[in-house]
């Protein structure tokens, strides 16, 4: 049966990834380079180990893995956090992008690569691994250092540069070639798809999730994301992108809400178990012969990417001004390629544009960089501090006024107040545009997933089309109007600005603003008539719409204000939460300098570490190791400088300050797990009542001075005093013989305070 050689086929990749990720782990290796190794030995190429031999099933594996991981990686990325990045992280990925892409397109004929297959190899250059550099900055405790956070920043960044790539690769892949393939309106398609799904998304999910939060249970919440993620990776699918872009459209979603830290702590083990799927399935589709054939290539490669890539990195942070130390630090943290790579090799292969080695070159580029990375990482101190020390006079001296220019830029761009007073009504136009524009282009998907739900009737066989676009122009009205008013607010600014100090400017003022109105008044007609469909059955469309538009705007135009008013707040308050949470791309309220040789480092307690249920008191960390707790973040909740009365919990994140011999030995106290058994007597506990013996030492003390919650565990929830009941009973309340206490507690517990009764 087809579908029990799915579960066995299953059952071997799990036990394969969990045997070799212990081994890995053991070993110090990462464990995405045994992932794919181990997939390359059961795969089908590799008889007589081949444990899993049906290649339609491992493209199934791997698309199920490839959902499950875009969704986690999305969930690492939100608007919010792009906007703590800042600009300047995101002008140095798109300048590493670049040079990275045109050092491997430099590079390519060398290697053997032309034409389509050169620009899929620079794509696989252009985007790092976050999976691979997060988990070496926290191996090697760099975590929390300014070059380690610009490194995490970066990677993150590129995940968006990545999504980017696949949409143009897709693209060239459909249009059979890159002479045909239009690089501006295949971004502009993506950016309209992405504003409408997330515009969508962030009205209707965390309502969704808010309302499911009131009344379901965490597993109702669970099947419910999950539906959501799948279901939007198939829309993306219909509109002619990946099933990765829509889970990693809702995973972004998702981190704008408050309800991420609880989805994402329910989500963690399907998310390993199906990532590790992902990277065993894309080992099992690789031939070894091939990777044993195509070894010097893969070298080359390796070398290629092992220069351009921190070559590339060093050279975007110098043109944001970060130091020539850090700088080469970053580059060399931001080495290792991985899981994006995998996709995009694995589209040209599945799309005949490249060789089936390529698929083999990936994977060897993935292994050799995950491998230097650590080293790399480790050594980029040393590695740095010898490049500054030898950097020429010159260079040092135009590093320095290049700085100096930057800074004076960015207050000439503070002090700004055209700037200042337009940036946003920018913003929003652009949004507003984007979410307009998908609306209208993506109609005829929209259309198909509910034609069947539009009512039809055989003397009108066009009205389920008229129904829709009515309410898709009702839809997009809001935005329509919201546009215009910024237009127009934007040419009162300009016009005022641009008069201002004329001698006539009140009345050439007016006239400025006409023509600037005029202008954008025409160029929405030209935009408009760009993307609104003008064939088949739609033919009518373009009259349609400037009718609904001119009743709209004439019945509707001040709910229509009033309704995108609404929306902008919504869509601000969604993006504005939790803006001050600890996340390991912002850097934390207390960053420590170089000079004092401190180091912040973080660890995550481990489900059976024998320091959970203990205080920070009774831990002694201070004492034992010399190092302070910063902080402790629990269920996506920060909590600064915590008090010694602080008890820690399984999963709690410590955030760690001191030297890196003190931090790395608390951090080692703290992840100890002896494997002692602790047991819960919870669905036990019941409630007995317990009477006073003549003679019991308990006579004539009160509850606070017995503590019997202290003493035994058990909680007194009532007393009986000659028929006189006293309800939840206060400390100071004295105990007499012949009282009936009725206390709380486990069974065992109640039977050691009835032993002690009698004594």
């Amino acid at each position: 049966m087809q579908g029990i050689d799915f579960i066995k086929d299953l059952a071997v990749v799990m036990l394969v990834a969990g045997l070799v990720g212990w081994a890995c782990h053991r070993a110090g290796l990462s464990v995405i380079v045994g992932f794919l190794a181990a997939g390359m030995v059961i795969g089908p190429f590799t008889p007589p180990f081949s444990l899993v031999t049906d290649i339609g099933r491992i493209e199934t594996l791997a698309q199920v893995g490839l959902v499950f991981l875009m969704f986690s990686i999305g969930m690492k990325l939100s608007l919010r956090k792009l906007r703590r990045l800042g600009l300047s992280l995101l002008v140095a990925t798109a300048v590493t992008a670049l040079i990275v892409y045109n050092l491997s397109r430099l590079g390519s004929p060398l290697l053997g690569f032309s034409g389509e297959s050169a620009v899929f190899f620079g794509a696989l250059l252009i985007v790092s691994s976050s999976a691979i550099i997060s988990k070496v900055l926290q191996e090697t405790g760099l975590t929390h250092e300014k070059a380690g956070q610009m490194a995490m920043g970066i990677t993150v960044l590129e995940d968006v540069v990545a999504v980017i790539s696949l949409a143009l690769l897709n693209s060239v892949v459909l249009l059979g070639g890159m002479g045909e393939a239009r690089v501006g309106q295949t971004l502009g398609l993506l950016s309209a798809f992405v504003a409408l799904a997330g515009v969508i998304g962030l009205l209707l999910v965390p309502w969704l999730l808010r309302r499911l939060g009131e009344s379901a249970s965490e597993e109702l919440q669970t099947l419910m994301v999950a539906g959501l993620m799948l279901g939007l990776a198939l829309t993306a699918q219909k509109a002619g992108y990946s099933l990765a872009m829509g889970a990693f459209i809702l995973g972004s979603i998702i981190a704008e809400t408050p309800q991420r830290a609880q989805i994402d702590r329910v989500f963690e083990g399907a998310r390993d178990m199906f990532s590790a799927v992902f990277f065993v399935s894309i080992g099992m589709q690789i031939d070894v012969r091939l990777l044993g054939q195509s070894w010097l290539l893969v070298l080359g490669a390796s070398v290629l990417a092992m220069v351009a890539r921190p070559l590339g990195g060093t050279v975007a942070m110098l043109v944001t001004g970060v130091q020539l130390k850090d700088a080469v630090r970053v580059g060399l943290m931001i080495t290792p390629i991985g899981e994006f790579s995998f996709i995009i090799a694995q589209l040209g292969v599945t799309a005949g544009v490249v060789p089936a080695s390529f698929g083999a070159v990936a994977v060897g580029l993935s292994l050799l960089t995950a491998i230097a990375a650590p080293v790399l990482t480790r050594r980029s101190g040393v590695i740095s501090d010898w490049v500054a020390a030898r950097q020429p006079v010159w260079l040092e001296s135009w590093l320095g006024y290049y700085g100096r220019l930057l800074e004076r830029f960015q207050q000439i761009q503070k002090r700004s107040v055209l700037w200042q007073l337009s940036r946003k009504r920018v913003i929003q136009i652009t949004l507003e545009m984007l979410l307009v524009t998908g609306l209208f282009v993506f109609s005829d998907q929209m259309f198909s997933l509910v034609r069947d739900y539009l009512p039809v009737h055989s003397r009108y066989p066009s009205g389920a089309t008229v129904l829709f676009w009515s309410v898709l122009v009702l839809v997009a009205l809001a935005p329509l109007v919201a546009i215009w008013r910024n237009l127009s607010a934007l040419s009162l600014l300009y016009a005022q600005v641009s008069t201002q100090g004329h001698a006539k400017a009140a009345k050439l003022a007016p006239v400025v603003e006409t023509g600037l109105k005029i202008g954008a008044g025409l160029l929405l007609v030209l935009w408009l008539n760009a993307i609104l469909p003008i064939s088949g059955a739609a033919r009518w469309l373009p009259a349609a719409v400037l009718v609904v538009v001119l009743v709209g705007l004439y019945f509707l135009r001040s709910r229509l204000i009033y309704w995108h008013s609404m929306l902008e707040v919504e869509l601000q308050e969604r993006l504005t939460q939790g803006d001050h949470k600890f996340t390991g791309t912002t850097a934390p309220w207390m960053a420590p300098h170089g000079e004092w040789k401190l180091a912040l480092t973080d660890c995550m307690l481990p489900d059976l570490a024998d320091s959970r249920g203990r205080s920070l008191g009774e831990l002694a960390l201070r004492t034992k190791f010399g190092c302070t707790v910063a902080g402790v973040e629990r269920q996506g909740v920060m909590v600064g400088n915590p008090t010694g009365d602080m008890i820690l919990y399984p999963r709690d994140k410590v955030l760690l300050l001191g030297t890196a011999e003190q931090v790395a030995a608390g951090k080692e106290y703290l992840q100890r797990a002896s494997g002692a058994p602790v047991t819960s007597n919870f669905d036990e506990v019941r409630m007995e009542s317990l009477e006073i013996p003549v003679e019991s030492r308990l006579h004539g003390r009160t509850l606070a001075e017995v503590a019997l919650g202290k003493a035994y565990g058990l909680q007194v929830a009532g007393i009986n005093r000659a028929g006189h009941r006293i309800l939840n009973p206060r400390g100071d309340e004295k105990l007499c013989v012949g009282d009936s206490l009725l206390v709380l507690g486990s069974p065992d517990q109640i039977a050691t305070f009835k032993e002690s009764l009698r004594v």
